[in-house]
């Protein structure tokens, strides 16, 4: 398996980091991973650090590559949320730790993605964004049904309210899990807290697949600093992990 990856992760104009973030690789099989602690609730950090290490060290474990793609990430979300409800038990239930991830599990030449809330997974062929995650939350409801448009819902007043998390209350949140994408020689896959994609476009997005001089390292930097920017002064904590399939 023939890859590049890379990540990077911001404070923004935030008093900590409450983002967490890794890449992990193997001969078989590779697993991107981003979680972003809920900041309105207590110890959001702690939720994002609990919810990646468990999913983390399930990977590491695991036969690779991975016998039923889609079953391992249901299982790996389903503990993690079982976790962080753990560790908030003795919290009041609107105080507890919570976390919206993203996650993508990339082997024999596909990608399985999964993804909790209002982080993404996006997909860049050719210098377009072929396809992205759609968030759970009421502002994406809205634009799939065409009452506002992608633009529109960047200055919505509703736009980071997410209907769920892992954390919180203890049955098993709602999550979004693809059937296998198949990947081309080029593609790059990047999963990205808010914090990344809040301000960007398509086009913005795309410039994480330019191919040329400029690795995938560089492009996920340029990406993250371009964020900050437009998202001044109150950019928040920005994350993302990129991975470019060069084959295998």
């Amino acid at each position: 398996m023939q890859i590049e990856y890379a990540k990077v992760s911001a404070l923004g104009d935030r008093q900590d980091n409450q983002d967490r973030a890794a890449v992990v690789v193997s001969d078989e099989a590779a697993l991107m991973l981003v979680f972003d602690g809920m900041g309105g609730h207590s110890d959001g950090a702690r939720a994002a650090e609990t919810g990646l290490k468990v999913v983390q060290d399930l990977f590491m474990a695991a036969t690779q590559p991975i016998f039923d793609p889609q079953g391992f990430l249901y299982m790996a979300l389903a503990r993690a949320h079982d976790e962080v409800v753990r560790i908030g038990q003795d919290v009041a239930v609107d105080f507890r730790p919570r976390a919206t991830c993203a996650i993508c599990l990339v082997q024999e030449g596909g990608a399985f993605w999964a993804h909790i809330g209002d982080s993404r997974i996006y997909q860049v062929r050719d210098g377009a964004v072929l396809t992205r995650s759609r968030d759970h939350s009421h502002v994406e409801v809205l634009i799939q049904e065409g009452a506002i448009t992608e633009e529109e819902a960047q200055d919505h007043p509703m736009r980071n309210f997410v209907e769920c998390c892992i954390g919180g209350d203890a049955p098993v949140p709602d999550m979004s899990i693809t059937p296998q994408k198949s990947l081309r020689q080029g593609d790059v896959l990047l999963a990205c807290s808010d914090g990344l994609w809040s301000g960007l476009n398509d086009d913005d997005m795309a410039q994480i697949g330019v191919a040329g001089e400029n690795n995938i390292v560089e492009n996920l930097k340029a990406l993250s600093i371009k964020a900050l920017e437009i998202n001044a002064p109150y950019s928040d904590n920005t994350t993302g992990t990129a991975l470019r399939w060069l084959g295998g």
